[in-house]
């Protein structure tokens, strides 16, 4: 009898095994969240939302988000749900410019803020983050001896020795410098400012400027951050541009919180040079409320301006050789939010696929060149505009048959907004349909009666249960913007057939030539939407990725390996059902 009792729970728990998947908190890059709009280039009539540079600290149990020139942060229980904090900083005034690229951290029962000066500034301190009421610790910290700045600050305290530091630099002339900080004496700097590393892009081809590293510029190296972990000290570091694609962070690694310092072989730590979201650097590294590692970034956006910029956020770690990594495959795919302690670099990834790439799109109107195919090609510079903003204005997607939907993206774009700071009320409101044969459609989010009225630049809507359907289509609701454009409306879920073979005939050739360099190339795979050329310092150490979509050519020049290094290859073929097994690993000295 209890037996049978076993057999009949059987399905019951495997329902509830699978609610409590389909009940797990997921999350897509860029970050969802109501992207401030930057006030500093209106005289000029450019309008963008501003962020970047992103420092996320845990503080009493909660996360903290702060970016450039945001007049303000945001605070989240789970790393999915943010809610915009106003300062209160009276009698003081929060700085006339905005705070740009601000250094946070918790220590104790306190957050202490400050901002990238070449002034005196002062520096900010509160053990109620959330309030948005902040005090002046220091109320002028003096300028930094031994060098300019402190521009790009990071705050670091060493909790086993209770000391504090000060790391700081963004310059293609000089170096990140440290610096140690007197607490006694309101962490005024202690010392003078020592010179810690540069750019050598000589020697290291991700370090090299432009896109794809092609530019004989002289490179910047730029967002410091410091991490300890089992005694060692990770200096952080972005570089060679914040405008570029390759935008990346790397780590030298030391014994001492001001060094010295050797380079870490599997460099850049951060970097997602392919697909929807290019560009990983100047961020930081955290842990989570469950002990995970992150490490957040830049992906750059640039339709108004070279320095529209959004915010991304990628799990990382420490392998058992000590070697700080961040995990960008599929890095701007839908991923699990932790619940516990992951083991697995991929164990977050839904296995939820692109299933809107170069689909087939309609729209209720358009403008000019900026037709209703640009919000399926997986590129943020170009976009759809309507004809109006007025509601029941919509967009639609024809994913080719009857796939299983399970989240949607949609990324609005600033086409002629002239929307500055906060003169505005800005929130967005939508709903997502979808449909079997375009007669018959099921509402599956709407945003119309949502209390929050908040903006979202970048709205990712996990749906709440899977949902088959043919077409879905955003219908329009309400933006600020005086018109309706979006970059991409971005479709996730399982194409339900079989995933792609493995690539055939995968070579890597070094460049005889210039070592900092390897061609790549493979045999297209008929039902491939995509490929990710898989790539590090071991075959065990396969850290970073490159997206190469399925209609560009079989071929990669990667131009991001060090000279002396060696590196081993793998590449896997995704498509709308899933991915293929890793092709052969092949090493190159």
């Amino acid at each position: 009898m209890a037996h049978a009792t076993f057999i009949l729970l059987l399905p019951l728990l495997a329902s509830a095994t699978i609610a409590a998947i389909a009940s797990r908190l997921t999350y897509c890059n860029p970050v969802d969240i109501d992207y401030q709009y930057n006030f500093e280039q209106k005289a000029r009539g450019i309008s963008y939302r501003s962020a970047a540079d992103p420092v996320i600290i845990t503080h009493k149990g909660e996360y903290y988000l702060f970016a450039t020139i945001s007049g303000g942060w945001w605070r989240s229980k789970d790393l999915k749900q943010w809610r915009y904090v106003k300062p209160d900083v009276a009698p003081h005034s929060w700085p006339k410019e905005d705070m740009c690229a601000p250094a946070a951290v918790s220590v104790g029962d306190q957050v202490y803020l400050f901002q990238s000066t070449f002034e005196r500034r002062p520096l900010w301190v509160t053990s109620t983050p959330g309030t948005g009421r902040l005090t002046q610790f220091n109320p002028l910290m003096p300028q930094v001896p031994g060098a300019a700045g402190p521009w790009d600050p990071a705050l670091f305290h060493d909790d086993d020795t209770d000391r504090w530091f000060m790391y700081f630099g963004s310059s293609n002339v000089y170096p990140l410098y440290g610096i140690e900080l007197d607490f006694a004496r309101q962490l005024s700097y202690r010392g003078t400012a020592g010179e810690l590393v540069g750019l050598r892009p000589e020697l290291h081809g991700w370090e090299r400027f432009g896109p794809n590293h092609t530019s004989s510029i002289k490179p910047f190296i730029e967002g410091a951050w410091m991490t300890k972990h089992r005694g060692k000290y990770y200096l952080q570091y972005a570089g060679p541009g914040t405008e570029f694609n390759v935008y990346a962070n790397g780590a030298y690694i030391g014994d001492g919180p001001l060094g010295p310092f050797s380079y870490a072989p599997n460099n850049p730590i951060s970097y997602k040079p392919g697909g929807f979201v290019t560009g990983a650097g100047h961020g930081n590294t955290f842990q989570d409320l469950h002990g995970n590692f992150w490490n957040t970034g830049t992906p750059w956006v640039a339709v108004n301006f070279d320095f529209e910029r959004r915010i991304a956020l990628f799990p990382a770690g420490f392998d058992t050789e000590g070697l700080l990594f961040a995990n960008t495959r599929f890095g701007d795919f839908p991923h699990y939010l932790p619940t516990e302690r992951w083991t697995n670099k991929d164990a977050l990834f839904t296995g939820w696929m692109l299933l809107s790439y170069r689909k087939p799109a309609e729209a209720s109107s358009y403008r000019g060149v900026f037709s209703p195919a640009n919000a399926t090609d997986e590129n943020p510079r170009t976009y759809w505009v309507a004809d109006s903003n007025k509601p029941g204005e919509w967009l639609a997607v024809d994913l080719g048959r009857e796939c299983e939907v399970r989240a949607v993206q949609v990324n609005f774009t600033d086409y002629k907004s002239g929307i500055y700071a906060t003169d505005h009320t800005v929130y967005t409101q939508f709903k997502i349909q979808v449909s079997s044969d375009q007669k018959t459609w099921r509402t599956v989010v709407d945003l119309t009666s949502d209390p929050e009225r908040r903006d979202r630049a970048n709205a990712y809507q996990q749906l709440a249960q899977p949902e088959r359907a043919r077409y879905v289509r955003y219908e329009h609701v309400h933006v600020a913007s005086p018109h309706l454009a979006i970059s991409d409306l971005r479709v996730f879920g399982h194409g339900r057939g079989p995933a792609p073979a493995t690539p055939a005939r995968f070579a890597v050739r070094r460049d005889g030539q210039d070592p900092r360099n390897a061609f790549v190339t493979w045999d297209d795979v008929p039902d491939a939407v995509g490929y990710n050329i898989l790539w590090g310092i071991r075959s065990d150490k396969l850290y970073q990725t490159y997206q190469v979509f399925a209609d560009q050519r079989p071929a990669l020049e990667l131009r991001a390996l060090s000279l002396g290094q060696g590196y081993t290859f793998a590449i896997e073929a995704f498509n709308e059902n899933g991915v293929s097994q890793p092709s052969e690993r092949t090493s190159v000295e």
